[in-house]
């Protein structure tokens, strides 16, 4: 079994921040496969169903974004899933907004809730996809930026940047990590910038 852990906050306050861009992935999986995201398990929100064939858990870690490892880890020993199994989605501000790289492992680069889960995990060879949440001018505090609400025109472009995520997720799923890279990995539209 796969398991696709969405990063981010619980809480209503936190829906529509960017630090929350993990949970709308999977909550989007969700609708689209028909699997219920309701039932609590290891300090998640958590629902098992079938993409492409493949037996899946989606989960929405509920232990605020810094202590992730504290549910996934737990998780997958709970279920006997092993870290090639595991897929995280989280924000990522050191790409452009609507950026996307598909990573099958390395360092957290900074982020929290990723350093939780390879603490938890005790290693980094983890796949995961990052969401660029960057808004192309200078953020001033990181923190205070990635728990802020969406701006109007991110609000926008959301549906489509979270369909495209899910997409990268099932592609990853249903025909590996390489190939899923290959189609999915993109910097953020608009930007001529290299972006990171």
């Amino acid at each position: 079994m796969f398991l696709v852990a969405g990063l981010g906050n619980p809480g209503e306050e936190y829906a529509l921040t960017p630090h929350n861009l993990g949970f709308l992935t999977v909550d989007r999986l969700a609708e689209r496969h028909g699997i219920r995201v309701n039932r609590k398990d290891s300090k998640a929100l958590a629902g098992v169903g079938e993409i492409d064939g493949q037996p899946v858990m989606l989960a929405k870690p509920q232990t605020f974004m810094n202590l992730s490892g504290t549910s996934v880890g737990p998780l997958m020993e709970k279920h006997l899933i092993g870290p090639e199994r595991l897929v995280v989605v989280y924000d990522e501000l050191d790409l452009g907004w609507r950026a996307l790289r598909i990573k099958p492992k390395g360092s957290a680069a900074g982020h929290k809730g990723m350093k939780s889960v390879i603490s938890s995990l005790k290693t980094s060879e983890i796949v995961r996809v990052r969401l660029g949440i960057h808004p192309g001018h200078p953020v001033e505090d990181g923190a205070e930026f990635v728990l802020a609400p969406l701006g109007r025109s991110q609000v926008k472009e959301l549906d489509e940047f979270i369909g495209y995520a899910a997409d990268a997720v099932r592609a990853i799923i249903a025909e590996g990590v390489e190939k899923a890279m290959t189609k999915f990995n993109r910097r953020a539209p608009g930007l001529n910038r290299e972006e990171a």
